[in-house]
């Protein structure tokens, strides 16, 4: 049906940056919001932003001011730019995508795999 392939993740010290890329592929009919959650161990999936098929974006508290959601309607890829980073920026960020597979069929949410984040010196 349809794959979310993230990349990007890794080791950076407090003050970097990253950039974090999810492609969806597959048989994909139209895509809507896409969005990036993070989980840290011991705590729960949170919202980190969302942006609409329109571009409009939302984005946590925490990270405003320092990360920028986009996508690329003709690669079904949403990225996130993450600057500024602080340690407690660290977790697995997972990608989530609205499909349809069809016109007239209702609209479905796929997970990425997930990439780990690490901010550290």
């Amino acid at each position: 049906q349809v794959q979310l392939v993230e990349s990007g993740g890794g080791l950076v010290q407090p003050g970097g940056s990253l950039r974090l890329s999810c492609a969806a592929s597959g048989s994909i009919f139209s895509i809507g919001i896409m969005a990036w959650y993070r989980q840290s161990p011991g705590k729960q999936r949170e919202l980190v932003a969302a942006i609409s098929g329109g571009g409009i974006t939302n984005y946590a508290d925490s990270v405003k001011g320092r990360f920028t959601i986009s996508r690329d309607n003709a690669k079904n890829t949403v990225y996130l730019q993450a600057n500024s980073l602080k340690p407690e920026d660290t977790a697995v960020y997972y990608c989530n995508v609205g499909v349809r597979l069809d016109k007239t069929w209702p609209w479905t949410n796929y997970w990425g795999q997930g990439t780990p984040v690490t901010v550290s010196s």
